[in-house]
């Protein structure tokens, strides 16, 4: 190999010749190249220090003497890396140490700054984790503490395909144990919640929490550590620990409450429904019914819907024809479920809820999400209801939790405060079914 000055960047920018090439890839250089790759790399790619190879053959020794231009004579040779370097970039090579090898392939992984990388990423998942976990309930729960350490020392998050999908995984896992532990101890939350419901909450997929994701695991052994139980290790232990945490794994336990529906259509489950009508019954929908029903009214059919189970009972008893849907104090899935699909099929809606903040909370994600009309929902309507409550000497409820502004009246979250009273929508149940039996 002869001698060349040359411009090492220029040069480094073509390829190598077939002849230099054929040069550096003879067989007595393939360990040189293999410990030099492995120094550099673990170096931060920096030609520094010094690499020995040993117990080298005459071939070894012949080609390391060509390309140091120094002879090689004994079994050993120790190579100073910044001499390789510079021989390289004066040689015909006419590049660095790192570009040949990197001409020479595979590129060059710089692991010291892969390794600062990574710690830098557990670094930032961790305290954007902490950061999280700090803002729900789950912060005044030691077992919570003790789900996430074990979390960390096992390691399961950084095996994720990225660190983004690994924040997103624990952010929800965190969502989802605060959902179903708001207070503060181990009981869950009093609501009953259908896997797929809780799942589209929390993640915004209703498989979000089906078996075998790493989401369901770490959400699984947040339960078992809440109810201070062993993790299960098949399925039908799983769907118990479920259940121990008011989750049912199915979409037939979770239904929404209906009365006086009548739709127009000629499947049986449509006739069926009328027929619960005619007979003043109600009806509880499943998700798993709704997914596969199709339901057809005339145009703009007006349908109630109300908060609170009491109001479907006493419309049946009082024969009311209107139809009404309850949302059993939250819109979860299977309500919205419900409610999108008459929404498609042309229906209007009216909504009445109860005056407190979780009621006129509820009340602006109906409202808003179908633009149903408020239903005795205005600030005289609250003002009377108060009112007639106090002349009957109804015993007052205080209105507790930060005041939420009514989407549909301004004037209403100003004249709650300035009263204080929570009225619960039976307050209203006579006004109610007045409008149910005229409808």
């Amino acid at each position: 190999m002869t001698d060349a000055p040359t411009d090492a960047q220029a040069e480094s920018e073509q390829p190598l010749t077939a002849e230099t090439l054929a040069f550096l890839t003879r067989p007595g250089l393939k360990r040189l190249w293999t410990t030099a790759r492995t120094r550099l790399e673990r170096s931060g790619l920096l030609p520094a220090g010094t690499i020995r190879l040993q117990d080298l053959d005459t071939e070894e020794r012949q080609a390391l003497s060509l390309l140091l231009a120094k002879p090689v004579t004994g079994p050993t040779a120790t190579i100073r890396l910044p001499d390789l370097d510079t021989r390289l970039r004066t040689s015909a090579v006419g590049r660095s140490l790192p570009e040949t090898l990197t001409a020479l392939g595979p590129p060059l992984t710089d692991r010291r700054a892969v390794r600062d990388a990574a710690q830098a990423e557990r670094t930032r998942l961790w305290s954007a984790t902490e950061t999280a976990l700090a803002a729900t309930p789950l912060a005044d729960h030691a077992w919570a503490r003790q789900w996430l350490e074990e979390i960390r020392r096992g390691g399961t998050l950084m095996r994720q395909p990225s660190g983004e999908t690994a924040l997103t995984t624990i952010t929800q896992a965190i969502d989802t144990l605060a959902t179903l532990f708001p207070g503060a101890d181990t009981q869950p939350t009093p609501a009953t919640w259908g896997r797929g419901e809780l799942a589209t909450r929390t993640t915004g997929s209703a498989h979000g929490l089906d078996d075998g994701t790493v989401l369901a695991r770490l959400v699984q052994r947040g339960i078992a550590m809440a109810r201070g139980v062993d993790f299960p290790s098949d399925a039908p232990g799983r769907r118990a620990l479920w259940r121990q945490a008011s989750v049912t794994p199915d979409e037939v336990s979770s239904t929404v409450l209906t009365y006086g529906l009548r739709p127009i259509g000629t499947t049986w489950q449509e006739a069926a429904l009328r027929q619960r009508a005619d007979h003043r019954l109600e009806a509880h929908l499943t998700l798993r019914e709704l997914r596969a029903l199709h339901l057809t009214f005339p145009p703009t059919t007006r349908i109630h819907v109300c908060e609170n189970p009491r109001v479907v009972e006493a419309a049946a008893d009082t024969a009311c024809t209107a139809p009404l849907i309850c949302t059993s104090g939250s819109a979860a899935t299977v309500v919205l479920t419900l409610l999108d699909a008459l929404s498609a099929a042309g229906c209007v809606f009216a909504y009445h809820g109860d005056f407190d903040w979780p009621g006129i909370a509820l009340a602006n994600r109906v409202i808003g999400r179908y633009q149903a009309e408020p239903w005795r929902m205005a600030a005289a309507d609250y003002e009377y209801l108060a009112t007639r409550a106090q002349l009957q000497g109804t015993p007052s409820l205080p209105l507790t939790g930060p005041s939420i502004e009514a989407t549909w009246d301004a004037e209403l979250a100003p004249t709650m405060n300035a009263l204080g009273i929570a009225l619960h929508e039976e307050a209203a149940l006579d006004l109610l079914l007045g409008d149910l039996q005229e409808s």
